[in-house]
Order: C-alpha cells, then structure tokens, then sequence
C-alpha cells in the first residue's frame, strides 16, 4: 500500500484497459477524460471470488440513479482484462452488470490509490467518489470480507453532491448532517450564531 489519499486530493490519473459489458469489447480508460463528471471507483479483491460479485449486483440496483445524478461507477480489480471479460459472461450475478471493469494487471492502480494489499497483491475493498474537478471526496477501505453498502455509497455521493450545488452564502457553510437521505434539505449552518444549537 502506498498511502491513502487524502480528501481534495487531485485524483491519481488512470489510463487502463477496460472491458465494457453493454458492448461486450474491450477499450481504452482515462480518468481525466471523466472530468465533468463524477466517478465512483468501486475497488475489489478479485473476479470469481464471492463477496466481489454481491458488491456489482448492489451497485447495479442503484446504477440508473446514479446515472441519472452525473454519476459513472467504474469496478477496479488486479485481475487481466481476460478474466473481465470471462467473469462478467459467466457469473450469474455479474452477466447482469452494466459497470466497466477496469484492468489492474500491474497492480499501478491499486497502489497509487492505496488500495493494494501487499500480502495478496490484491486490491482491498473500497471505494472512492471524486467530483467533477478530479478530486478526491470520500474514500473507504475495509475488509475484503465485508461486502459494500451501495445503498451508503449513493447517500453519500448525493450528499456530496447537494453540498457542491449549494453554494453557501458568507458566514454559512452547507453540511450534510448524519443519517441524512437525498431529497432532503441540507443544514445551512450560521457559522456565528449556530454554535451550540445544533
């Protein structure tokens, strides 16, 4: 592991093969031709393991939602761009995926964005949202046990989202509190005259 990046970071740059499950082919990825957009990188230990396929299938259920909100998800594993392709017409749940496989197969990726686990040489389980400038604004690493909350992940890239288009006049900061869901309005926080009433 190299590091974990922090938040407002400018996203490592990517330039990787991808295996496209929508057009059944593979092609060329660059993280900087998303700028406009956000990215949901969704990292993971490996195809054909178990844990890993839950993780595409919870995030297809919210795909066209985060679709619909300027969002791309894009999976990241260690694996060749092969055993992409082989996974995601094999599996029950990953044939099903509409998500992008990116290719890691030197392992560049995981370990610039501290996702490699050195023991394995495979990337742990994570993810990372970044805004449309290219910057990092929320990263997760857990065990590779512990399947994803994609339901969590949409939350939060809503949140950072509404934080993002709702510019905070002077004296405010906008802020999303806990247990928040989208659709609701954000605190608008007095920065002078909140201070202990929250």
């Amino acid at each position: 592991m190299e590091g974990v990046l922090g938040i407002g970071a400018e996203a490592p740059e990517i330039k990787a093969r991808v295996w496209y499950p929508e057009r059944k082919e593979i092609g060329d990825f660059s993280l900087s031709g998303c700028r406009g957009s956000w990215v949901i990188l969704t990292f993971y230990p490996g195809d054909f393991t178990f844990v890993c396929a839950t993780d595409i299938e919870a995030f297809m259920g919210s795909y066209p939602d985060f679709i619909k909100n300027g969002a791309q998800i894009y999976a990241i594993s260690t694996d060749s761009i092969y055993s992409h392709k082989v996974w995601s017409e094999t599996s029950p749940r990953v044939r099903k995926s509409r998500i992008p496989l990116i290719e890691d197969f030197n392992k560049g990726i995981s370990g610039r964005y501290g996702f490699l686990n050195a023991e394995t040489g495979a990337s742990r389980r994570g993810t990372v949202i970044i805004d449309p400038d290219g910057r990092v604004q929320y990263i997760s690493v857990h065990n590779d046990a512990l399947g994803k909350d994609a339901e969590h992940i949409f939350t939060s890239f809503m949140g950072l989202k509404q934080i993002r288009d709702t510019p905070a006049q002077e004296g405010h900061i906008c802020a999303i509190p806990a247990n928040w869901k989208a659709g609701r309005k954000p605190l608008d926080i007095d920065t002078t005259n909140d201070i202990g009433k929250l």
